[in-house]
């Protein structure tokens, strides 16, 4: 059921509602794993709250609300309709300036200082190279080198201003665009899992198109909640699971989303200082505080070269990674753990 569903079928039949629904779950999940989950379609994926079965049954009600802030999130933040808040910012931005609500220009003001951390490996400024390769994709051709060169100057973090005293953010250059895309997933998962702590829903895991997630609390151990790792190499299948409690997870690679020219692989996370596809990872996971902040390093350790991400772990003792080098021809996957407690992780 998704969030909205839920929560007007609650509205009409309250109590009950909630009755048979951790009924259903109790009767069908046995053992020390019973859930209750809740799901919403949005930015594109699938949305999902899950539970510990609880004998509270208000927390069922509370947790469709808190799906209901993603959809919130998306109109705020989406490049795909004319009417989002981030689109009306990017015109205002380039006409002098965009005086912006605080939680948005929080969010845009962390996502710079993350590209000014990563070397601009992460930006959310790659509005122009985003519209290049998703355009040529849908058309099944590559864009040309003199076509990437001129959206790459345009996607510049370093042409964003910002006032952080009137939440005012100008362009430097009037043909610069934001595009939240790479970080806007997490930044959804943190908003609701503070409004679930507010309520005090204290034990939760969320997740957005299974590559963003965020646990709070615990679930059948002490040590958290059970997350799945797909093999960078066959996606449909687990190479590793890993525990997380209060942590976020992210995952970025191009195992799944990929298109083929002329024989070629091109995978869909580029490098925004080349504008160029990048092969040297299969895969990046990152483990951070907060879910946004996951979202953004996980692309950006994709990017990186390893040493360097391995670099920034080691100024960040917070974060931890566990990233999949592209093996030579004829090798074998050897996967780099940065900070990972072993105790948290098993491999298949």
């Amino acid at each position: 059921m998704t969030g909205k569903a839920i929560r007007h079928s609650l509205e009409r039949r309250g109590q009950e509602i909630a009755d048979e629904l951790l009924g259903s779950q109790e009767k069908s999940a046995r053992g020390s794993g019973d859930t209750v989950r809740l799901s919403t379609k949005a930015m594109a994926c699938e949305f999902s709250l899950i539970l510990n079965p609880s004998e509270n049954r208000r927390q069922v009600i509370t947790a469709t609300d808190a799906l209901d802030i993603i959809h919130e999130v998306e109109t705020q933040l989406t490049v795909y309709r004319e009417t989002s808040d981030l689109l009306a910012i990017n015109e205002a931005a380039r006409q002098g300036g965009a005086t912006v609500e605080a939680e948005i220009f929080k969010l845009i003001e962390l996502s710079i200082q993350l590209a000014q951390q990563t070397h601009g490996a992460f930006t959310p400024t790659a509005r122009a190279l985003n519209l290049l390769w998703r355009t040529n994709r849908s058309l099944g051709k590559v864009p040309d080198a003199q076509e990437i060169e001129a959206a790459v100057i345009t996607s510049d973090y370093r042409d964003v201003l910002l006032d952080s005293k009137n939440h005012v953010i100008t362009f430097q250059n009037e043909l610069t665009g934001l595009d939240m895309s790479g970080i806007g997933k997490g930044y959804a998962l943190d908003r609701v899992a503070d409004f679930l702590q507010q309520e005090q829903v204290e034990n939760f895991l969320l997740h957005g198109g299974h590559s963003s997630i965020l646990a709070r609390g615990t679930h059948s151990t002490p040590l958290g909640w059970p997350v799945g790792i797909r093999h960078p190499q066959a996606p449909h299948k687990r190479i590793a699971t890993i525990l997380l409690q209060d942590q976020a997870f992210s995952a970025s690679g191009s195992g799944v989303q990929f298109f083929r020219h002329e024989g070629k692989r091109y995978g869909h996370i580029f490098d925004p200082r080349t504008g160029w596809p990048v092969e040297h990872i299969l895969n990046a996971v990152v483990l951070a505080p907060n879910a946004a902040i996951a979202d953004a390093l996980s692309t950006a350790f994709y990017v990186l070269p390893l040493e360097e991400s391995i670099a920034y772990c080691e100024q960040h003792p917070e974060i931890a990674a566990l990233i999949f080098p592209n093996p030579p021809a004829g090798k074998r996957l050897e996967p780099v753990s940065i900070h990972i407690d072993e105790k948290r992780l098993h491999w298949q």
